[in-house]
Parts: C-alpha cells; sequence; structure tokens
C-alpha cells in the first residue's frame, strides 16, 4: 500500500510541474476531473472529450490520444508517446523535470526539414 502511495505521490509531483510548465496552474493537478479538461487543454483537444472517460474502452484510447498529444505539446515524438503510455512514472518525470519546452497543444506541427529561401524583390 505504500508503494502505491509512493507511486501516486510521484505522478502528481510531475503533473503539477508539467502543467506549470505548460503555463497553467500547478494545483489544478490535484483536482479531479478539472485536471483533465487542463490536461485536454494543454494538448488542444476540446473540453467536450472529458465525456470521452467515462465510456469503457473508448477511455483507453482516448487516453493515448491525449497522452501522445502530450507528448506533441512538449516537441516530443511517437517513441516518447509510447514510453508516456506504457512506461508512465519515468517518462512523465522526464517531462516534468527533464529539458522539453511547451510548444503549444494541436497546432504544433514538427518542421518538415528546411525550407527553400524566397527571393528578394
Amino acid at each position: 500500500m505504500l508503494v502505491v502511495f509512493a507511486f501516486a505521490a510521484v505522478f502528481l509531483v510531475a503533473m503539477w510541474k508539467i502543467f506549470t510548465k505548460a503555463g497553467q496552474p500547478g494545483w489544478a493537478s490535484l483536482v479531479p476531473i478539472y485536471n483533465i479538461i487542463v490536461l485536454l487543454k494543454i494538448v488542444g483537444k476540446p473540453t467536450w472529450w472529458l465525456v470521452l472517460f467515462f465510456i469503457p474502452l473508448v477511455n483507453a484510447i482516448v487516453g493515448f490520444i491525449v497522452y501522445a498529444g502530450l507528448a506533441k505539446a512538449f516537441g516530443k515524438g511517437i517513441g516518447f508517446a509510447l514510453g508516456l503510455i506504457f512506461l508512465s512514472p519515468i517518462f512523465f518525470l522526464l517531462l516534468a523535470f527533464g529539458d522539453a519546452e511547451y510548444v503549444g497543444g494541436d497546432a504544433y506541427t514538427p518542421s518538415a526539414g528546411p525550407q527553400p529561401m524566397r527571393r528578394a524583390a
């Protein structure tokens, strides 16, 4: 039981730090349901997606999508998203205390490489 509380405390500390990195209040990570609303805001998903978290099986799929969006919002790729999904305690700590910076929700698209130079008129 003590181990479960330790994991929960580490997760809450990591979420607090992730929320503050994204420009949201850290205390929001402690409030049930509201923390999901703020997380949806961070990843750029509509608030009505909260309803999807209450539908069995759909909630797992939506959770994966939100975790992938969280990785993307901090400029990370699909490998990091898979880490968030399958090794959450480690990757949430990496996201919270690593050098990842918030770049935005769904509006972020990684660069497709060098862009052609335009001629000056």
